[in-house]
């Protein structure tokens, strides 16, 4: 109690502070006004000093009141496409646990993957990451969080005893992390990804494509070694303080054999949940160098118009339709059981939304990426090292989406202007963009987890800033290695494209 009152006056503290005394950018009191909210809801957030739904309603006030935004565009962004993919991504997982399929899928699992704490671990995180790869990180972890329950439940019940929250919270955690480094392997497998070649084309025509495949060996690396990386870190970290002696197979067999023969709803859930998920992977299509595969979304007039929410939505609808019980007097789904979607959630994903806007509508992010001009004189691994560390901890408060877009313009001049090529700041910061580990609010997957309950905001934060650290030098190591002969980009030399 004592330490949510220490973080409750902190904040207010911090906030005077650079509200009073401090000017960040003369002339534009907006970008220290949004500095200040910014730390206020940061200090709140880390300390919990209230409910983190209700620290995310602090722009709607303050916005407005310092002359930041208006209060209608404030209130426009807490309700958008991401909350509409979390909604409808969490409906398929309530219809799942409501007819028991996440169980009977959990067992299977459990019994192709072995059941020691490292393999359920890797298993687990392997397939986040590969389905991240080709559909939303949020719609990835949506899918795993039931199936993940289930195993957590069983391994708490033939343990007969035996304590495995703290495994368990390794576990949401790896799922989350694995499907935010998995997005970071393909140009479609996170939207900052696509906004680095289109901000590229834009600023300089003359610039090679960065195609589908050049993208992936490139980021596929990081992807790996990054995988490995927190497979170690939650596994030393989080793995049961005893041996799991007494469970093996045959319980999961015996408790799969139980479940009996998969009912007609089971079917019907199962059927929709593979539909979602090839919705997802096919709706924009992929592009291999001259090779294309047309998503199914240009059968539209407007394809652009359809999203990951517009395709979640559409299945929930579906939910809510067909009949379910031999009487069919109830359906798949019902609004009782939509009731028990954590709308603190949704609360928590518009404040990181509202804060994002701030920072780009204000100029603060600009503010930030113009801080590193003074590194003009720098080697140049040392201005990426920069660079990469600023968005990696950056994104923790903001919009990966937001900040990567306001951002890579300021990078790729801060790169021409200390002589080097615009993809050597370019493509880390993005990447780097999803290296955020730490809190809640800093991805959808992290904030998904968080609505378990079974998530500790400290141990995120202290396990977070691990694995951010971990991953900045790993994008920068791989950059070093690797970005000459995929992307040419030699340090301390301008590309000819820029003069076309």
């Amino acid at each position: 109690m004592q330490k949510k009152y220490i973080g409750f006056f902190l904040g207010i503290t911090a906030f005077l502070l650079i509200i009073l005394f401090t000017e960040l950018e003369p002339g534009k009191p907006e970008v220290t006004a949004t500095m200040a909210v910014a730390a206020l809801m940061a200090i709140w957030w880390v300390t919990e000093t209230i409910p983190l739904a209700v620290t995310a309603l602090v722009p709607l006030v303050l916005f407005p009141a310092l002359g930041v935004l208006d209060g209608k565009a404030v209130s426009e962004v807490y309700m958008n496409h991401i909350i509409f993919v979390y909604v409808g991504g969490f409906m398929m997982a309530l219809a799942m646990e409501r007819w028991n399929l996440h169980r009977r899928i959990a067992l299977k699992l459990l019994l192709l993957i072995g059941v020691s704490p490292g393999r359920i671990l890797l298993g687990f995180m392997a397939t986040s990451a590969f389905l991240s790869m080709w559909i939303s990180n949020t719609a990835t972890t949506m899918m795993m969080i039931p199936i993940v329950m289930s195993i957590v439940v069983s391994l708490e019940e033939s343990l007969s005893g035996k304590s495995i929250s703290r495994y368990a919270t390794g576990l949401f955690l790896a799922i989350a992390y694995a499907a935010s480094i998995g997005g970071m392997a393909t140009l479609v497998g996170s939207p900052t990804n696509l906004v680095c070649p289109r901000i590229l084309t834009l600023l300089y025509p003359g610039a090679p494509e960065i195609s589908f495949t050049s993208w992936m060996v490139f980021a596929l690396p990081i992807s790996v070694v990054m995988l490995i990386m927190v497979w170690l870190v939650i596994h030393l970290k989080f793995k049961p303080s005893e041996k799991w002696e007494e469970v093996d197979r045959d319980h999961f067999k015996k408790a799969y054999r139980e479940l009996g023969k998969s009912s007609r709803e089971e079917r019907i859930v199962l059927v929709l949940f593979l539909t979602l998920a090839l919705l997802w992977i096919t709706r924009t299509g992929i592009t291999f160098n001259a090779f294309s595969i047309p998503g199914w979304a240009q059968l539209f007039k407007t394809p652009a118009y359809i999203n990951d929410g517009t395709v979640a939505i559409f299945i929930s609808l579906i939910l809510f339709m067909i009949p379910a019980g031999k009487e069919r007097k109830e359906r798949i789904m019902d609004w009782k059981t939509a009731q028990r979607i954590p709308w603190n959630i949704v609360l928590l994903f518009g404040g990181g939304f509202a804060l994002a806007l701030g920072f780009q509508s204000s100029g603060l992010a600009i503010w930030f990426g113009e801080q590193l001009l003074w590194t003009h004189e720098v080697h140049p691994y040392l201005i990426l090292l920069a660079v990469v560390a600023l968005m990696s901890f950056l994104t923790e408060l903001t919009s990966n989406v937001a900040s990567t877009q306001m951002l890579l313009p300021v990078f790729a001049s801060l790169a021409i202007s200390s002589g080097n090529n615009p993809l050597l700041l370019m493509i880390p910061a993005t990447l780097a963009s999803s290296l955020a580990f730490m809190l809640p609010t800093a991805t959808p997957p992290n904030a998904i987890i968080f609505g378990t309950n079974r998530i500790n905001i400290s141990t995120m934060v202290r396990t977070g800033f691990a694995l951010n650290m971990l991953g900045i030098l790993v994008v920068v190591l791989v950059t070093w290695l690797l970005g000459s002969s995929i992307f040419d980009i030699e340090p301390g030399v301008l590309p000819a494209w820029l003069s076309r």
